[in-house]
């Protein structure tokens, strides 16, 4: 009879110890999109309630509504390391980050809202990046929300020779948002999600399966993720904080930079930034200011319509202006004879552009020989100037052709001592 009732009594004892654990999956998942839900969550946790402010204690601020974390000691801590970076240690510089936000945070909330993502996500950008269109990561991330190259053309963002739209504050949002929705599609929690947003999903996949966890917090106890993620999310919400409430944490008399308020104007083939600028009342850097994708002296020539962004108010008179400009002055380019025996890559060196702008500027997709009398379109010499892709594609390149020399060096010396070595035995032989 025991026999028979063995299996039953272990089947409860499973049942008695593990229950308590699935019953309270649904309670740790952040709801997306509620924010009603959200709080009561998080009111709902009792260490929240024991929280009291002792006389002449302020109470702590609340974090952001998507990731509650006062319930956990280890996330508690990691944010209070978090707030004390910002607010002492990188005080100035984060103070400009502030003063940046004001430039860019409405457009981003509202291009958020509009994608169903919670508002506060907008704060990523102030931890990516301090809000700069301009931010160049060691790891070739670009822009306000530090995309990499494929990370950016999987989510619509072109990157070529002539624009490079993880710079542009408007599309890189709306990339930004719809990557975030996926892997919060992926993970069902927002803190996973960013945390696979600075990392890659793959590796928090890895982390979570390795150590057994559903859960971003649990990680920060374990090898499975770097320390920048570990810290990802903790300065995600003392940024947070900070932002909303500045005189707070001691930010006091942030100069909040304008709003990105602007015109779009359609322009029919390129033009140049100048002539642009110049149509609009305004200096070449308002325009590059108000278009930072574009990389080069003008729109891209590839392009036969380009939405170009003008000062608000200014649309009138560009148009005006426009239309009194001949097409042929509205483009400037440089034309080149070429010589007999010369290649790009020679042309390139001697004329002090890239191989790329050479490509690019007469749509070629690759290095061709060339005829002598032929025609090649170079960049305007006072026009064109080299960015950081630039400059690192030509190191790239310098690099590459110095390590072959090498491998050719290594090369002919085996193979001259290999011969001295035959004619030496063939010798004693």
């Amino acid at each position: 009879m025991m026999e028979k009732l063995r299996i039953p009594i272990v089947l409860l004892l499973i049942l008695f110890f593990f229950a308590p654990a699935y019953a309270s999956e649904p309670e740790r998942e952040k709801p997306a999109g509620d924010p009603q839900a959200l709080e009561k969550t998080t009111s709902e946790m009792p260490s929240e309630a024991a929280v009291k402010a002792e006389p002449g204690i302020r109470e702590p601020l609340p974090g952001p509504n998507i990731t509650p974390y006062r319930s956990n000691p280890a996330a508690v801590k990691a944010v209070d390391n978090s707030i004390s970076l910002f607010s002492d240690r990188i005080r100035e510089r984060f103070s400009l980050y502030l003063s940046r936000s004001g430039k860019y945070l409405e457009l981003m909330k509202e291009i958020l809202k509009n994608k169903n993502i919670p508002e506060d996500i907008v704060f990523l950008s102030l931890i990516e990046s301090g809000f700069n269109p301009y931010a160049y990561s060691v790891a070739r991330a670009v822009g306000p929300w530090q995309f990499i190259s494929s990370t950016a053309r999987r989510y619509g963002l072109v990157i070529d020779w002539w624009r490079d739209e993880r710079r542009d504050p408007v599309k890189s949002t709306e990339a930004a948002a719809d990557y975030l929705k996926d892997l919060h599609g992926m993970f069902g929690s927002w803190n996973l999600a960013m945390a696979a947003y600075n990392a890659g999903e793959g590796k928090i996949l890895r982390a979570l399966h390795r150590s057994k966890s559903d859960d971003y917090w649990s990680l920060l106890k374990t090898r499975h993720i770097r320390r920048e993620t570990k810290n990802y999310v903790p300065h995600f919400i003392a940024a947070s904080m900070i932002a909303v409430n500045p005189e707070e944490y001691g930010f006091k008399n942030i100069e909040y930079h304008q709003p990105f308020n602007y015109d779009e104007v359609t322009v029919t083939g390129p033009l140049d930034l100048e002539v642009a600028a110049r149509c609009a009342d305004t200096t070449v850097s308002v325009i590059r200011e108000l278009n930072p994708e574009l990389r080069r002296w003008c729109t891209p020539p590839d392009m036969p319509l380009y939405i170009l962004r003008i000062p608000a108010g200014a649309k009138e008179i560009f148009l005006q202006n426009l239309a009194d400009i001949p097409e042929d002055e509205r483009f400037t380019v440089e034309t080149y004879t070429v010589k007999k025996g010369e290649t790009i890559d020679r042309i390139a060196k001697k004329e002090g552009v890239t191989v790329k702008s050479i490509l690019a500027l007469n749509s070629m997709s690759r290095v061709i020989p060339l005829k002598p009398g032929a025609l090649l379109s170079l960049p305007p010499k006072e026009k064109f100037e080299l960015d950081r892709d630039d400059r690192f594609e030509m190191r790239k390149a310098s690099y590459k052709k110095s390590k072959k020399r090498k491998i050719v060096k290594t090369k002919h010396r085996k193979l001259l001592v290999t011969s001295l070595s035959n004619k030496k035995n063939t010798a004693i032989d």
